[in-house]
């Protein structure tokens, strides 16, 4: 039975990974390493929270003593790591929390995983999940591939970056079995909404202003959740070590368009008059430092491993809305506390 520790399982992509291990690979032992901080969530994760393959662990990867014990105890075969800071308006505000969770503990792990793994490095895997952030910017042209140098202009993608490098130069110095992806927005079921599309869909529907940065000019491409697990998947069983892949939907969207379209479908899902969502945008200073457009080319995933989104953006935008319409109860529990006060910090005094 094949062993593998998930970190960051509890969170938004995390969940979805962690969900379709267990599903989909009865014979592996799944174990979600989680520290449970605003955005992680066992609610996610209720209905597999009892099958036989799985099991959850409350831990901080950047405790050193836990991480070698856990390790110790566990003798895990694989490690798929997501567990990290990763709201850039977060980073600008705190961002020795994200050199520390991203940075320090993706080295804690690198370090536990290479005492552990010694002398079977090519019957264990270190897959680091990352994010399209690290290279940058782009202007009206051109895409994100594989081999572009990263540009980080956020504590986030500079945290990200680091640990990237650091991935690569344990697979180069000590021959670990290593891959890393790097990956455009995503979107789907159980976001934490303090990001733009589940954020905007609660807004909208309790009749409060929708925060728009800037003129809304920003470019994102999108990615359905599902389709990133799907992709993490495909990669972890089957990339060769020390490679690097770029996942994206070939989706891009400007931030206001995004907005209107799911203005649009809450219209009609909540049976309201054509605009009257629409009048709810508020635009809002522009965020330090904000990435004008990311576009990620995923030709060497397609080519090298057959994977392609499996849904149109308007399909699963449409999945996504009547998710957070019939799930009140999640999106209530997880509104509540500590997130309200972050909110009303970040945007309430713009």
């Amino acid at each position: 039975m094949q062993k593998i520790i998930i970190t960051g399982g509890a969170g938004f992509i995390g969940s979805h990974v962690v969900r379709r291990f267990v599903k989909t690979y009865p014979n592996y032992n799944i174990i979600n390493l989680d520290k449970l901080t605003y955005a992680g969530n066992l609610e996610n994760l209720r209905d597999i929270e009892n099958e036989p393959n799985y099991r959850f662990i409350k831990g901080d990867i950047v405790d050193l003593e836990f991480i070698n014990s856990l390790f110790d105890n566990e003798k895990p075969d694989a490690v798929i790591h997501l567990a990290a800071e990763s709201h850039v308006d977060r980073s600008i505000s705190s961002p020795l929390e994200f050199v520390m969770t991203n940075v320090v503990g993706t080295v804690n792990l690198l370090n536990a995983a290479r005492q552990s793994w010694k002398g079977r490095y090519d019957q264990t895997r270190f897959y680091h999940v990352s994010t399209d952030e690290v290279y940058g910017t782009l202007g009206e042209d051109g895409m994100f591939t594989e081999e572009t140098a990263y540009d980080p202009h956020s504590p986030y993608s500079a945290s990200k970056a680091s640990s990237d490098h650091f991935v690569r130069a344990y697979q180069d110095t000590y021959g670990m079995d290593a891959v890393i992806s790097n990956c455009s927005n995503n979107y789907g079921s159980f976001h934490f909404p303090e990001k733009l599309i589940p954020l905007a869909i609660h807004n909208i529907k309790q009749n409060k202003p929708v925060p728009v940065y800037g003129k809304g000019e920003n470019i994102r491409d999108w990615l359905w959740v599902e389709d990133h697990a799907r992709a993490i998947d495909v990669i972890f069983h089957n990339a060769k070590a020390g490679q690097t892949y770029n996942i994206g939907g070939h989706n891009e969207w400007k931030n206001i368009d995004l907005i209107n379209l799911l203005c649009t479908i809450l219209d009609k899902k909540l049976g309201r008059e054509v605009g009257e969502s629409a009048r709810l945008i508020t635009y809002v200073t522009d965020r330090a430092g904000h990435d004008l457009r990311y576009a990620i080319d995923a030709t060497k995933l397609k080519n090298e491993l057959g994977w392609v989104p499996s849904i149109t953006f308007e399909e699963g935008l449409e999945k996504t809305v009547d998710w957070y319409l019939a799930n009140e109860e999640w999106l209530t529990n997880v509104t509540s506390g500590s997130y309200q006060q972050y909110y009303k910090g970040q945007y309430n005094n713009r």
